[in-house]
């Protein structure tokens, strides 16, 4: 029985594999390889989406900066002793909010009248 599902395989493979036998005997004899193009350079500047992280490493802490467009908009303080936290910008007047084990309290900042 196990050698009629071998035979039947063995024949399915031969019938998938002719059509591309028959198309690679007519092609032409003049084909040359194409050249080889190298891949992409990937940079900063080529994707502007991408934060550029600076690590900067203190004795008592490591501050990550992250910039995306030359502006700061968030760190990470990672003290030596201690949970992580983040600071990011709160508004574009330079707030910063800071996000760690005890946030401070969120006061809104609604415009209620203007003249």
């Amino acid at each position: 029985m196990r050698k009629s599902y071998k035979n039947i395989a063995s024949l399915l493979m031969a019938a998938m594999l002719l059509p591309a036998l028959a198309q690679a005997r007519d092609l032409p004899s003049n084909l040359e390889p194409l050249e080889d193009i190298p891949p992409p350079s990937i940079g900063a500047e080529d994707n502007a989406d991408e934060p550029v992280i600076t690590i900067i490493k203190k004795e008592n802490e490591t501050i990550e900066e992250y910039r995306v467009g030359g502006k700061l908009y968030m760190l990470k303080i990672t003290p030596k002793h201690g949970v992580p936290y983040y600071m990011h910008r709160e508004d574009q007047e330079g707030a910063w909010i800071n996000d760690g084990p005890n946030p401070p309290l969120s006061v809104p900042k609604w415009t209620i009248f203007t003249f």
